[in-house]
Formats: structure tokens, C-alpha cells, sequence
């Protein structure tokens, strides 16, 4: 890591990394635009009701509880841990409110560490959720796209296709890295 010297105060700027492919870079840029569509489409159909998963008779709008239906019917060995969050107003609000943060974050490219660190945690509470797996006694989708998500803020794909590098550029970025 460098630092730039801003009249008596040393402001870090971001450490170099490795130059990506450029196949690999647009691969990890469409990857992190994907994942950002399911977290905002997982949104959009709790909020509004889409049909999909959500019939619009439980949509959040019209008073139904996004984390409901799935936390209420957990049945492995975090059962008593979910079911107690199932309904809670409060969980749902952060639930949609990181449904949101998170899918805006990786659309846009900015954020990518803040939104990689929260998207992964969720994702691996999903995936607690969901045990004990029925066709593996380990590893889900929710695994790999915790791991995905880390390795796609690692390798700043918010750069491409994204303004990930006009946001590592700003003072505050420069100034605290988290958010890169």
C-alpha cells in the first residue's frame, strides 16, 4: 500500500493488485451484475409481489412478512434460531433493506467490499437455514455465492462495467478503504 501526502496528513490509497484478462475481468463483471439482479429481483418480488415467489397477496406492501414464510418453516438444527426471527418487523426490514443495499452495491460496482462481506452473510444464514441438505451433506448454492462474492470484491470487478473505479477514487474511499 502507498500513501499520498495531503499537506501534513498521510491519506492510504488503495494497495496495487493484480491486473485481470480482460476475458477475466467483463467474466467477473457479468458474474457480480448477475448476482446483483437476484438480490434486487428477490426484492422487487417480496416488496411488490411479483408472483413468482411471492403471490402479491404477501407482498410486503400489502402487509405480509417478507422472512415469514421461509424463516417459520426451518426445520434442521438452527430451527429455534430462525423460527424466533420469523415475522419479527425488525428482521425484515434489515432482511430487505440488505436485499437492496446489497443488489444496489454490486449493480453499480461501488461498495463492493461492504456489500461482498454483508451479501456473504446472509447468504451463509440461508444456507444454515437450509440444513441438513438433501442433496449433499455439506454444500448448497448459498455456499458458493458467499464464496463468490468475497472473491468478486477481491478482485475489484466493480471496475468493469461498473463505476467501481470513479468510487476508489474519491476522498472518502481513499480515505477509508472498507469501502472500496
Amino acid at each position: 500500500m502507498t500513501t499520498t501526502v495531503r499537506g501534513a496528513q498521510s491519506v492510504p490509497t488503495a494497495p496495487e493488485r493484480t491486473a485481470l484478462s480482460p476475458t477475466a475481468a467483463i467474466t467477473f463483471a457479468v458474474l457480480r451484475l448477475l448476482i446483483a439482479f437476484q438480490f434486487l429481483w428477490a426484492f422487487a418480488d417480496k416488496t411488490f409481489g411479483l408472483g413468482l415467489a411471492t403471490p402479491a397477496e404477501n407482498a410486503w406492501i400489502s402487509g405480509g412478512s417478507p422472512t415469514e414464510g421461509f424463516l417459520s418453516n426451518v426445520e434442521g438444527p438452527f430451527a429455534d434460531f430462525f423460527g424466533a426471527m420469523a415475522g419479527v418487523v425488525v428482521i425484515d426490514w434489515l432482511f430487505m433493506l440488505g436485499l437492496l443495499g446489497i443488489g444496489l452495491a454490486l449493480a453499480l460496482g461501488i461498495g463492493m467490499r461492504i456489500a461482498a462481506g454483508a451479501g456473504a452473510l446472509l447468504l451463509v444464514m440461508m444456507w444454515m437455514a437450509a440444513l441438513p441438505i438433501d442433496v449433499n451433506p455439506f454444500l448448497d448454492d448459498h455456499l458458493i455465492e458467499a464464496v463468490v462474492l468475497i472473491g468478486l470484491a477481491a478482485v475489484a470487478a466493480g471496475d468493469t462495467f461498473g463505476l467501481g473505479r470513479r468510487w476508489a477514487a474519491t476522498d472518502l474511499v481513499r480515505r477509508y478503504p472498507i469501502l472500496r
